[in-house]
């Protein structure tokens, strides 16, 4: 392609050899001079109607441009506001876009503010002041953040121009369920482990006893490796039980069943048993069914963890008192014993796996830790609400409410 200079020269240059030919051909100077005018007028025309700079041709090389920034695109903005964990943009130090959790978890002053005094935890503020920063994905951990007893982790993601995305995730919550099945195991082993060590130890002993004069004590220790091997007996079926009801939580049962009819087999059984404490039941249970949606075996496990605490924990000779009771489209069972009683700040605990408020007592009368927890799970399962209230030296009383079923409840 050529400019408007080569044109110009390009014309010129015809316009000389057309003079040149005309003069050879014996052309007069009149004809000369006008052809010679003529072709300058022409590229004279030419030149000024030329652009200064032709264009270049397209399709093939584009200009490059600075890219935009990422936490100044409005779809990110979008992305922010959706996300349900903390999410902090950084330019440089500073903190320019934050999302709701965020803003809860530290503040709304932090927008506009530097990112290693937002987030106040020693390690966090170590690793946002380095300044080798390879835009390598980091995740740290920040203990006891943002109070004693919590656990976050702190992701960074290195963008260009100096940009970061961090992202927040609370791990207390995970932690604290690792803590309970680590406690778990310890306790099931220990508490399986008490018993093994005495069966052992009494075996080991009748091994070495000899002779007739020996059968009272060999009578005695055969009854007390029996009422271990009971004790650790219970203790698995409780472990099973517990673990079942567990599996089925989030399974709501679908199948009516009749509480009344549950609490007074349950009672029957418990009637039928050798112990004297049974004869100590009182129940008001109405003759009309109580319909709920249940497991009827889990139920069952209930009724009987209940007021078999109720029997252990009361004192002898006073009553056990058994109720079912309407409220609305709701039912009750409540179970009052006339025990010493539970001090408040023990009630909280009750359901927790293991816990005893009088260890020694609990194992004296066969506990396992793990009734209660039993209860509450079971009563989880099937929508109920459990409440537990005692009151020193008076007694305590257990109470768990079920939803009626639709049929039942009309």
């Amino acid at each position: 392609m050529f400019d408007r200079l080569s044109s110009l020269v390009v014309a010129l240059t015809l316009v000389t050899v057309a003079v040149i030919f005309a003069a050879l051909a014996g052309g007069d100077a009149l004809t000369i001079a006008i052809l010679a005018l003529a072709g300058i007028a022409a590229a004279a025309i030419v030149y000024g109607a030329l652009p200064s700079q032709l264009p270049e041709p397209q399709g093939h090389v584009m200009a490059e441009t600075a890219p935009a920034s990422l936490l100044h695109h409005p779809d990110f903005a979008l992305w922010v506001d959706q996300e349900k964990e903390p999410l902090i943009g950084v330019s440089g130090n500073v903190v320019t876009i934050v999302n709701d959790a965020a803003v809860r978890l530290l503040g709304r002053h932090i927008v506009g503010a530097d990112i290693r005094t937002a987030i106040r935890h020693p390690a966090a503020t170590e690793w946002l002041s380095r300044t080798d920063d390879d835009g390598r994905l980091e995740t740290l951990n920040l203990v006891d953040f943002p109070r004693p007893g919590q656990h976050w982790t702190m992701r960074i993601v290195a963008l260009s121009e100096g940009e970061r995305i961090i992202f927040l995730s609370d791990r207390s919550a995970i932690d604290a369920a690792d803590r309970m099945r680590s406690d778990f195991v310890a306790n099931a082993s220990h508490e399986l482990r008490t018993p093994l060590a005495a069966i052992l130890g009494y075996v080991e002993t009748l091994q070495d006893m000899n002779g007739e004069a020996d059968g009272p004590m060999r009578h005695r220790f055969l009854s007390i490796i029996d009422r271990e091997a009971g004790r650790m007996q219970q203790l698995v079926i409780d472990l099973l039980s517990i673990s079942r009801v567990e599996a089925d939580r989030f399974r709501r049962p679908t199948t009516p069943v009749d509480l009344t009819a549950i609490v007074r087999d349950t009672i029957a059984q418990l009637q039928d048993s050798e112990d004297a404490r049974p004869k100590d039941i009182v129940d008001s249970l109405g003759a009309d069914a109580q319909t709920i949606l249940g497991d009827e075996a889990q139920l069952g496990q209930l009724v009987h963890n209940i007021i078999s605490n109720a029997m252990k924990y009361g004192r002898a000779g006073t009553p056990v008192a058994v109720e079912l009771i309407r409220e609305g489209r709701r039912v009750r069972l409540a179970v009052r014993d006339e025990g010493d009683g539970i001090a408040p700040d023990h009630l909280p605990r009750l359901t927790e796996r293991f816990y005893r408020v009088d260890e020694a007592r609990s194992r004296s009368v066969g506990g396992t830790g793990l009734g209660l927890a039993i209860v509450k799970h079971i009563s989880e399962r099937h929508q109920g609400q459990l409440e537990i209230k005692s009151e020193l030296g008076k007694g305590t009383r257990v109470a768990v409410t079920f939803p009626l079923s639709e049929a039942s409840a009309a």
